[in-house]
């Protein structure tokens, strides 16, 4: 190897050398001192000056002293030849101590700017949001060439603690002032923080929607009730997992066992739909036969062996026998744990996405942990209707979850943007009560047409 590397050498920096004169003496000699290319130069010029690789020859070529003549102090060649070669052991031992204790202080730079926005206690600001945002955004100007190469740096550790940070602050400012929150999470996003950075968007107007309810003419009903503006967003694309699959075939054979026979030969989303647009609209069907349809098929696709374990280790709802109370109930409700809005806001994407699509933990409105948001809900999407959202997912999931989980949650749609915000360990309110669902149909529902003429009420 070494030999390849000095003939290699010579031929790159020597092209007037005598390769073949060069002794194996000399290349020996430069194998046990372990020389860079440059010093095979050096070596080369001295054999072609002196005619010689004795010991003292070879000494004097390669001395600091005359690397010091041949390159000026300061080259950093001349500095690896009198520090040793690239392959001493000593010498990369040296670097890779350099190197970790580095990449050591980065890490703990970050880690103390993360532990000290979890301990900040201060009341968070607009403009202490904004100054953060500008912190954030001067992240890669301000480091130096050396942390530049820190595989730490490489992975924006600094850039995400520094975004844990400013998270942390638009939470204390929700909890603090939401009217506030909200103004200051309008005016910063999208520009200088993405809306999936936001700890909540319940209230946060969508960016630059392609047409706003308010520029078109408001369209009535027959009913008299104005109607409700449909989505003006592109469709989404929804890439199904395997487990989405399953769990879809699973749900729509749960449905047609729960409605009596009521199936579809549609596929997919938009076969469950047409089942349970069907069963909404038969004739003397009420939003209770509705509830009790989905709750019954939620409690079967979770199996017997869920809710029980759900009801005590997230609702708290613990057998009386087992705490050797003597009661008319069967069980006594000690919780929700203090862990469960949280916990339920991360397992929730993975066994709901095949109704919803992707979602994504976040915040409550409250600032608090437990809250989840449907980034663009398949349901409500391949639907268009107002009806099957509110009496085949809102009002049922939020029962089964209280009234069979122990753990209240909110179900809050977006119809004019299709998102919607779960919020766990947060007590509903009726539609009626409800200012942020709207009253009225969508513009564009299916569901209209098949009960014009009858006196059934599908959105409220």
């Amino acid at each position: 190897m070494v030999r390849v590397v000095v003939l290699t050498s010579l031929t790159l920096f020597t092209p007037w050398a005598n390769v073949s004169g060069f002794s194996t003496f000399s290349v020996q000699k430069l194998n046990s001192r372990s020389l860079n290319r440059r010093g095979a130069l050096i070596l080369h010029r001295a054999e072609k000056t002196n005619g010689s690789t004795d010991d003292a020859v070879l000494d004097a070529v390669v001395s600091p002293s005359s690397i010091d003549q041949e390159f000026p102090k300061g080259d950093s060649t001349a500095t690896a030849m009198t520090s040793g070669s690239d392959d001493d052991p000593q010498v990369i031992a040296k670097q890779l101590g350099s190197r970790i204790l580095a990449e050591a202080k980065e890490v703990m730079k970050c880690t103390s700017i993360v532990f000290g926005y979890l301990s900040h206690k201060k009341t968070a600001t607009a403009n202490d949001i904004v100054e953060l945002c500008d912190e954030i955004e001067a992240v890669q100007s301000s480091l130096t060439d050396g942390e530049r190469e820190l595989l730490v740096t490489q992975l924006d550790l600094r850039e995400k603690a520094l975004k844990f940070g400013r998270y942390e602050m638009l939470q204390t400012l929700m909890k603090e002032d939401y009217e506030g929150y909200v103004a200051t999470a309008s005016f910063l996003s999208p520009s200088r923080i993405p809306r999936e950075e936001l700890p909540n968007v319940q209230d946060v107007p969508y960016p630059n929607l392609p047409v706003t309810a308010s520029s078109k003419p408001v369209q009535m009903g027959d009913d008299g009730e104005p109607l409700v503006e449909d989505c003006t967003l592109d469709d989404m694309a929804y890439n199904d997992s395997i487990l989405d699959t399953v769990l879809l075939k699973i749900f729509r054979n749960l449905v047609e066992k729960n409605t009596g026979g009521v199936s579809s030969s549609k596929e997919g989303i938009l076969g469950l739909l047409e089942q349970g647009r069907i069963f909404m609209t038969q004739p003397n069907q009420t939003p209770e036969g509705q509830h009790t349809m989905v709750k019954d098929t939620l409690r079967q696709l979770m199996t017997p062996v869920l809710p029980p374990f759900y009801r005590i280790f997230m609702g708290g709802i613990v057998p009386n026998r087992l705490l050797n109370k003597d009661a008319d109930e069967p069980s006594t409700q000690i919780g929700p744990w203090f862990y469960a809005p949280w916990l339920t806001s991360f397992v929730t994407p993975i066994f709901f996405g095949f109704l919803v699509g992707p979602s994504r933990p976040n915040s409550r409105k409250d600032g608090q942990a437990g809250g989840l948001v449907v980034e663009k809900c398949k349901f409500l999407q391949e639907s268009g209707c107002k009806g099957l959202c509110l009496h085949i997912c809102k009002l049922p999931t939020q029962q089964f979850f209280q009234d069979e989980l122990g753990v209240p949650l909110t179900v809050t749609p977006n119809f004019e943007t299709q998102e919607c915000q779960w919020s766990f360990g947060e007590v509903p309110l009726t539609p009626a009560e409800d200012p942020s669902f709207p009253k009225g149909c969508l513009v564009g529902c299916q569901s209209r047409e098949l009960v014009k003429g009858t006196q059934a009420d599908l959105c409220n």
